[in-house]
């Protein structure tokens, strides 16, 4: 199968869910989003849409300066996580429980998972995978999925309680897993309030007794403002995902990429900053880097290629965003992902 075929097949699989289009906005007139006050969110974002659009329109304020005269040279995306030496600095994001999405019809959770993983590692990247209502210590796919593939995953966490969090720490450090993390903006998790698992806003210093709790890095996920990037370095953490939930926790944010360069002045080199939210293709990975991110997390576009062909489709998918960044750097003249920065921007 070829991209088009992988995401044909989505788009039969999850009609009146998601409309696979070329461009996944949150425009309020797509079919995830159209007319959705008092409708369950599924693939949309909340409220009006407006952070999932942001996040989308955000990557349009820049263009690329091409620059292409000079020496022939073959991109290098290659990308050190936490001792990994990916092929591209682009990863799964930790998009958990299917059956929030509609899609329980199309894909079982443990398929998703398996998908995900696996297919990341494939491509030559980690797939990250989260939390939901229906995942336990004893049902954990998520972590099954990254045990399969010999530590190669990330499992984030929901702030539930700090005794059960530290529990899923251990299990994934048991597994090999590469990090850990919490989803910090799944504090109002209405999917996990609605079936009776608290969640919990955390403190510093709830941050840093979970990180002391475990070997392994740990990620805060669902950083927006400096304030936060400041608390979660103080509690220790090894990295930061700057991420607004892909636009479904809270409605009127900006795109993560509008307050990705304020973050990166005060904390670049301080601790790892990666950014998820509106990234479609590689041109919009080199503008993330450009403005201050190590690398990338995408979401909605691999659920898709779980959907529509499984393990292979997400390694295809991956693929395409590491081919359109390797074009995107050779007509920016970046030979690697260290030569990327502001000034191949407009």
């Amino acid at each position: 199968m070829n991209l088009e075929e992988v995401r044909d097949e989505a788009r039969k699989k999850l009609m009146g869910i998601c409309g696979v289009y070329k461009d996944c906005d949150g425009n309020p007139m797509r079919v995830c989003q159209g007319q959705s006050y008092g409708k369950y969110l599924q693939f949309g974002g909340i409220g009006s849409g407006t952070s999932f659009h942001n996040n989308f329109l955000a990557f349009r304020k820049y263009n690329l300066k091409m620059k292409v005269i000079g020496e022939h040279f073959e991109p290098d995306t290659s990308y050190d996580f936490f001792g990994k030496k990916l092929s591209l600095p682009i990863m799964a994001a930790s998009v958990a429980g299917v059956n929030s999405f509609g899609g329980e019809s199309v894909i079982t959770e443990k398929e998703f998972c398996r998908s995900v993983v696996l297919g990341s590692k494939a491509a030559g990247t980690i797939g990250w995978r989260g939390d939901s209502y229906t995942y336990s210590l004893e049902n954990s796919y998520g972590i099954d999925a990254i045990a399969e593939a010999n530590g190669w995953g990330v499992k984030i966490v929901k702030p539930r309680d700090q005794a059960t969090i530290m529990k899923f720490f251990k299990k994934a450090e048991q597994v090999g897993s590469t990090a850990v993390g919490i989803d910090v903006d799944g504090c109002e998790s209405f999917a996990m309030s609605a079936h009776d698992i608290p969640v919990f806003r955390k403190s510093i210093d709830d941050l840093r007794e979970l990180i002391a709790s475990t070997r392994l890095p740990v990620i805060i996920k669902g950083i927006m403002c400096i304030e936060d990037a400041e608390s979660a370095y103080q509690a220790g953490a090894a990295a930061i995902v700057v991420s607004n939930h892909g636009g479904r926790v809270i409605d009127h944010t900006p795109g993560t990429l509008d307050v990705l360069p304020s973050i990166a002045t005060k904390m670049k080199g301080k601790i790892k900053i990666l950014l998820d939210g509106g990234i479609r293709t590689g041109y919009d990975v080199i503008k993330a880097i450009a403005l201050g991110a190590e690398a990338v997390l995408i979401g909605r576009d691999i659920v898709r290629a779980a959907v529509g062909a499984g393990i292979e489709g997400v390694k295809i998918h991956l693929e395409y965003m590491q081919k359109t960044l390797i074009k995107a750097m050779k007509l920016t003249n970046c030979k690697n992902l260290v030569e990327i920065s502001s000034r191949i921007l407009y």
